[in-house]
């Protein structure tokens, strides 16, 4: 990058031109690795912060399905002797 900007004025417009082939080529470095590291941590129980989905804040902290139906031991007895009964009405 330094070069091509300390050299004469016509290639100044070699500029732009630089940079963005520079971004692209660590965009590549960056993706490769990521993909690596996705590798070696895909069996593992916990995956590091980076390479995990980021979502929303509140997306990350909502219960999962198993949270939110748990009940509590009393909850459920409570639950079970109190079943809704159907009755047979003659009209």
């Amino acid at each position: 990058m330094s070069k091509v900007a300390a050299a004469p004025q016509v290639k100044l417009a070699k500029v732009r031109h630089v940079r963005k082939n520079i971004a692209k080529v660590l965009t590549v470095i960056s993706e490769k690795r990521r993909a690596e590291a996705r590798d070696a941590f895909s069996k593992a129980k916990y995956t590091p912060y980076d390479l995990r989905a980021k979502k929303t804040r509140a997306f990350r902290r909502k219960m999962t399905k198993f949270e939110r139906t748990r009940t509590t031991k009393r909850a459920q007895k409570k639950a079970d002797n109190s079943k809704l009964r159907k009755y047979a009405v003659a009209a």
